[in-house]
């Protein structure tokens, strides 16, 4: 049972506080949370999801620099915990178009009746955005000026969704559309490691399947995978019925109408990588000459775009002077180098070159820095995971049905 929920900014200012039971939890148990976070000597976003207070188990989670912090005294499910701030999460950021602390401030009424529908008495009710959206309506500039105007600040509805009462209470009984439609979207974040001999020390994708539905009445959706026995740690939507994917791998649901996140997996154990980096150091005398060549090692068939190389300048050192053949190079305030190559041209390869000055009294370059590639590739899922078919019942007219794919880096590093 969750006694209470805060959104902290990025800074450590509580946001939103939100009392969830009769027992207050006081404002002083942020502090010693951040207090934690500055002892690690790092952000809040590398600490573990739960630790124990004194007084309290404390679950965390952060989005877009906003943090969402849930404390109970007693002992409970610690993924029960986290997944309700995820879901918290994506059903706020959905609502208010966004997530920073202004728009938290600017909305704070909306967030508080969306948390008071989400959880009763510190459990999980409510937590389907379809029926959050019945119930209460989202902000737009007509509910703002009415409000100003009468003074009624409130969204909820006074009538109880329909979708209550159904056997899928994600999706209303009553939908009609003009044109009957889904999409469905592969997702995918590659994370990996090579080592500075150009070793791949480790190599995994996270994806997720994203369907957009725009289907009338309740559709009956089947989606079959051409190998589903490359997936791994596969989570799925409450509307997936279970029994068809434990004995067939096949996804069978009745889908919420919109947008929505249908499963995500993991794939262990690539063996390629779409990007070579290859860094060198030479230094000597106070002075280290830098030399960084970026390039497709293993070509994915589709362009590969929105290339950055970003990595974190020695403390020690006082000036740099880095130039590029291609693309643009910035040194940022807090002394990160950030060379925006964009797309891998094909009369040259991309090189950064140049020179740092080291602190007197230092004659190498002692800690070599790690490389972070950031890319993004349009069409292609580099898992290798193919959708094989995806059959739609119970809807009167023939549906349009489209799919597309997205690669793009998430933790890709190379170290030096």
């Amino acid at each position: 049972m969750l006694q209470c929920i805060f959104i902290l900014s990025d800074s450590g200012e509580v946001v939103l506080e939100k009392q969830l039971t009769g027992h207050r939890v006081d404002r002083s148990i942020c502090d010693w949370f951040w207090d934690q976070a500055n002892s690690q000597g790092d952000s809040s976003s590398k600490l573990p999801s739960v630790i124990a207070s004194p007084t309290y188990y404390i679950f965390h989670i952060v989005r877009d620099g906003i943090i969402f912090l849930a404390c109970s005294q007693v002992e409970m499910p610690p993924l029960m915990a986290i997944e309700f701030l995820c879901r918290a999460a994506d059903v706020l950021s959905d609502y208010l178009g966004g997530m920073n602390e202004d728009i938290i401030k600017d909305n704070f009424v909306i967030v508080y009746e969306l948390l008071d529908e989400m959880i009763d008495n510190g459990f999980p009710l409510t937590t389907e955005p379809n029926i959050l959206r019945e119930m209460i309506a989202p902000p737009n500039i007509i509910s703002k000026v009415l409000s100003v105007v009468t003074g009624n600040s409130s969204n909820v509805s006074s009538t109880l969704p329909g979708a209550t009462a159904s056997c899928v209470p994600w999706r209303t009984t009553e939908l009609k559309h003009s044109s009957n439609e889904v999409y469905v979207d592969l997702v995918e974040e590659m994370d990996a490691i090579i080592n500075r001999d150009g070793v791949l020390v480790k190599c995994e994708v996270y994806g997720e399947v994203q369907v957009t539905c725009h289907l009338s009445g309740v559709p009956d959706l089947t989606l079959s995978f051409a190998n589903p026995s490359i997936l791994n740690d596969v989570r799925f939507h409450p509307c997936v019925r279970f029994r068809p994917w434990e004995s067939h791998q096949i996804l069978s649901f009745v889908p919420p109408d919109g947008q929505f996140k249908l499963m995500s997996y993991r794939v262990k154990k690539l063996k390629s990588t779409p990007l070579y980096v290859k860094p060198q150091f030479t230094s000597d005398s106070g002075a280290c000459r830098v030399s960084v060549m970026v390039g497709i090692r293993h070509d994915p068939g589709k362009t590969i775009d929105s290339i950055t190389v970003k990595f974190q300048l020695p403390p020690y050192v006082v000036s740099s002077d880095l130039t590029a053949n291609h693309g643009t190079v910035d040194i940022l305030a807090n002394k990160v180098c950030s060379w925006s190559i964009g797309g891998i041209p094909k009369d040259k390869t991309p090189s950064l070159t140049g020179t740092l000055m080291l602190e007197a009294g230092f004659e190498k370059l002692h800690v070599f820095p790690t490389f972070v590639a950031e890319f993004r590739i349009m069409g292609v899922a580099l898992s290798g995971l193919k959708i094989d078919k995806l059959e739609v019942s119970n809807v009167a007219n023939r549906p349009y049905k489209g799919f597309k794919a997205l690669t793009r880096a998430g933790e890709y590093q190379v170290r030096s």
